[in-house]
């Protein structure tokens, strides 16, 4: 297993495998928060982890959320969600 100590060290010195590895356990972990920050940071594979994890939560506030802030998938999955 992947200590996410070393990892996080790795990512803060621009180390997008240790990165992309960090959101990927940020995923599995269910953590919208981290995820959060990832996509705050600019990671579109974070933000997509956040559209589904919100989709799988049926969390519309989350998903309100990234679509204010430009997520078009969100938006759409807002949309399906709540039948408009």
């Amino acid at each position: 297993m992947t200590d996410p100590e070393a990892l996080r060290a790795r990512a803060a010195n621009g180390d997008t495998d240790a990165a992309d590895q960090l959101i990927e356990l940020a995923a599995e972990r269910g953590d919208a928060a981290e995820l959060r920050q990832w996509a705050a940071a600019g990671s579109s594979d974070a933000a997509d982890l956040l559209v589904e994890l919100a989709t799988e939560r049926e969390d519309h506030e989350e998903l309100r959320r990234l679509a204010a802030a430009g997520n078009l998938t969100a938006a759409e999955v807002l949309a399906e969600l709540e039948g408009d």
